[in-house]
């Protein structure tokens, strides 16, 4: 079994992070207003990032990382940006991606 790390945006432009293991349903569920209370009067959701992982520990690991990201560092993160340091203080990106949208 998969187990799901995931953030989605958020129709007020804000990212919501959660845990899955089954990706396309959880999806489903925020949009439909029966998922998470936050997420309920945020619809419709999109699915920004995700990562998958073998074990339930790996993904509940990674979406509490996701949860302590600034909303700038989710959308880094998302976008494929390389990170140099990945701590609470620090946070560094490193690319020669010049594309500055998001």
């Amino acid at each position: 079994m998969n187990y799901y790390a995931y953030m989605l945006l958020c129709a007020d432009n804000t990212i919501y992070s959660g845990y899955t293991t089954d990706l396309n349903r959880r999806i489903s569920v925020h949009n439909s207003g029966k998922g998470a209370k936050y997420t309920r009067a945020r619809r419709p959701v999109k699915l920004l990032y995700y990562e998958v992982f073998s074990e339930k520990s790996g993904a509940l690991k990674r979406e509490a990382v996701f949860k302590k990201l600034s909303h700038t560092e989710k959308l880094a993160l998302a976008h494929g940006k390389k990170f140099a340091q990945f701590t609470k203080k620090e946070f560094i990106i490193k690319t020669t991606d010049t594309d500055t949208s998001f």
